[in-house]
């Protein structure tokens, strides 16, 4: 349900339930929880994509029908697991987003650290029209388009295009689909061309950002700053005389 391939540093992982639109149930995200843990020292960057028609259609429709009380519990906390999972690995993630980003699938896409979507992708969380709250990394999108946009989303329900995603900060890049592929290597080298600790040291930093007050996240930077000088393979400013 998720194939995992590696390409030198680069881990491309995908959702592979095409037949449902890469909906996610309880065995797919286990699938993703058990492929994100593949990742190790040797990868640099992990690309987050979805085969078939789309990225993913959201949570199965199939299951949220059956859940009770605990087992909603049990399901959203699945959710949750692959989005820190993500936000938790010391590297950077990004999404190669097609088709159709929905529900649990942009709280997915938000916790990746950059967003690069086809021309026509549809972005919406409807978990109102169904009864039920957005949760879980839907709390990512106040920090990616702002208060009044999350709003708009969470409580309409309505749809927006990769163009609109783009005008809000929900994605950094559009393209066609044609070019999503060379779009997102580009974007995978650009990060690649970065040190491995420095970049994780960074993405730290922006989540810290993210979530403490401002004299709490520079004095994390200083730290970070400083630290940085105790590694060997610190990038180091050339002198004149080196020139």
């Amino acid at each position: 349900m998720v194939e995992f391939q590696r390409d030198g540093g680069i881990a491309r992982i995908f959702l592979n339930r095409p037949q449902k639109v890469n909906a996610l149930d309880s065995e797919l995200l286990d699938a993703l929880a058990s492929a994100l843990e593949q990742v190790d020292e040797s990868i640099r960057v992990v690309v987050l994509g979805g085969h078939g028609k789309a990225f993913c259609a959201g949570a199965d429709v199939n299951e949220l029908r059956s859940l009770e009380p605990d087992t909603a519990r049990e399901f959203i906390g699945r959710v949750h697991r692959v989005c820190h999972a993500v936000r938790e690995l010391p590297l950077p993630v990004v999404a190669r987003l097609h088709g159709a980003v929905i529900g649990a699938g942009l709280e997915l896409a938000a916790a990746c650290d950059l967003r690069i979507a086809a021309n026509g992708t549809r972005f919406a969380m409807p978990e109102v029209r169904l009864g039920i709250p957005s949760v879980v990394e839907a709390a990512l999108l106040p920090r990616l388009v702002g208060s009044g946009r999350a709003a708009w989303l969470v409580l309409t329900g309505e749809a927006i295009d990769a163009a609109r995603a783009y005008e809000w900060g929900l994605v950094e890049r559009c393209c066609e689909l044609e070019a999503l592929d060379q779009t997102v290597s580009q974007a995978v080298n650009s990060l690649m061309a970065g040190e491995r600790s420095a970049l994780a040291a960074q993405k730290r930093l922006l989540q810290q950002w993210q979530e403490e007050p401002l004299a709490d996240c520079v004095a994390a930077s200083i730290e970070a700053f400083a630290g940085a000088y105790d590694k060997p393979t610190m990038f180091r400013v050339p002198r004149k005389e080196e020139h």
